[in-house]
């Protein structure tokens, strides 16, 4: 029993990496286009993902409970290549809407539940000490396999959108060998509370105390609302910069092989950031918030040599946000209420994604991208330079009052 659990830990290594090897990420807003859908459809059927998103993570995280993880975890996958044969038919919002529908449940019956496992494996093998160190090897795998998988399904791609999502299909069948040889670790199994969690009343508690921390310090509510909001803006940047240089000339190769430089960029801001809040303290999150939307604004610009450097600043700036936004947001909560928060904050990004998304594919099709982008960066800008006048004004207040 033990060697099986901690063999877990090396098929998860495995599981992840075949998981986040979605060569279509890159060419997806290709795809559909090619398919015959304008932008403003595109953005809907993405608003449509984050809508069943945001209803599926409760039930989701209730069903690894009474079902067991690895379960879960294996009907993700088999939810995951049945959305993509369904991509692989589609010529209509509707199919692809349903694709992204069981692509938005794959990846919430996934989420919460690989994590799980692989802490719950570890304390059963009396090895929980080793968890970060484990999960940061998992974070390393998903930014090589997600970096690789791009460039790979923009080289597939450009021979055949078919050839690209049946490879795709493959993938996910694959990544079901390492699930089906995982052990399920022993867990106190409180199937009344799981059901109850699928319930309404339990949904509405779940949000009654979101809301009573929320409550309790404003400075959460700040934090929940600062980075999911702009990480949209990088977001929807990402994703139309598909179609974005595709309309500049760019093959689809050339496009995987922008989207990869951008994805190494961001391994960097990553790496970056524990350096730079040691130098800038706090004012960082805002440093960069401000770098993403002059980024942005130079990506707008329809000339490769400064719209494509601009755009990998960009997501440079995005990863450098995410070790902060973590730390901002645990540093203001207990234990007990963690898991909590952080699905709220998920949450907060598929609502902003929802409105962010199609709205900007409905601007792109009436003028074009480069204007959206511009739109978008300027609102970035002027955003964080009202937030910063509203930062001196109260300290200049707290200072008079002391």
């Amino acid at each position: 029993m033990q060697y099986k659990l901690k063999r877990n830990i090396k098929l998860d290594y495995l599981y992840c990496f075949l998981r986040n090897f979605d060569i279509s990420n890159a060419i997806w807003v290709l795809y559909m286009v090619y398919r015959g859908l304008p932008l403003w459809q595109v953005g809907i059927a993405e608003g449509i993902f984050h809508i069943a998103s945001f209803l599926f993570e409760v039930p989701s995280g209730a069903m690894a409970d009474l079902l067991g993880r690895k379960k879960v975890m294996i009907m993700g996958r088999i939810l995951y290549a049945i959305a993509a044969v369904i991509q692989l038919y589609s010529h209509s919002l509707f199919g692809f809407s349903i694709a992204f529908i069981l692509s938005a449940f794959s990846y919430n019956l996934n989420s919460g539940s690989e994590e799980a496992l692989v802490y719950d494996s570890m304390k059963a093998a009396g090895e929980e000490k080793r968890y970060m160190k484990v999960n940061s090897r998992l974070n390393i795998l998903i930014e090589i396999a997600q970096s690789i998988s791009v460039f790979v399904g923009g080289i597939l791609a450009e021979q055949s959108y078919v050839l690209c999502y049946s490879a795709v299909v493959v993938l996910a069948i694959l990544s079901l060998l390492p699930a089906l040889m995982l052990e399920e670790p022993p867990m106190q199994r409180e199937e009344n509370r799981a059901a109850a969690a699928l319930s309404r009343p339990s949904l509405r508690a779940h949000f009654r105390s979101c809301g009573t921390i929320i409550k309790a310090s404003p400075r959460i509510l700040k934090v929940l609302l600062y980075f999911p909001v702009v990480s949209t803006f990088s977001s929807v940047i990402y994703f139309y910069g598909q179609q974005y240089y595709a309309e500049m000339g760019f093959n689809k190769i050339h496009i995987s092989s922008i989207m990869l430089v951008a994805g190494l960029t961001g391994c960097l801001g990553a790496l970056s950031s524990e350096k730079l809040t040691a130098i800038t303290g706090g004012r960082i999150k805002y440093l960069s918030s401000m770098g993403m939307g002059i980024a942005i604004l130079f990506t707008a610009i329809p000339l490769p040599g400064i719209s494509i450097p601009a755009f990998a600043v960009a997501n440079y700036f995005n990863s450098l946000l995410y070790p902060i936004q973590s730390v901002s947001l645990n540093a203001l909560i207990p234990s007990e209420q963690r898991a909590t928060l952080l699905s709220v904050q998920s949450m907060i990004y598929s609502i902003t994604m929802l409105i962010l998304f199609p709205v900007s594919g409905w601007i792109a099709t009436v003028l074009n991208l480069s204007i959206t982008f511009s739109a978008i960066g300027i609102l970035q800008i002027a955003m964080m330079l009202v937030l910063y006048l509203y930062i001196q004004a109260a300290k200049s207040k707290a200072s008079h009052i002391a």
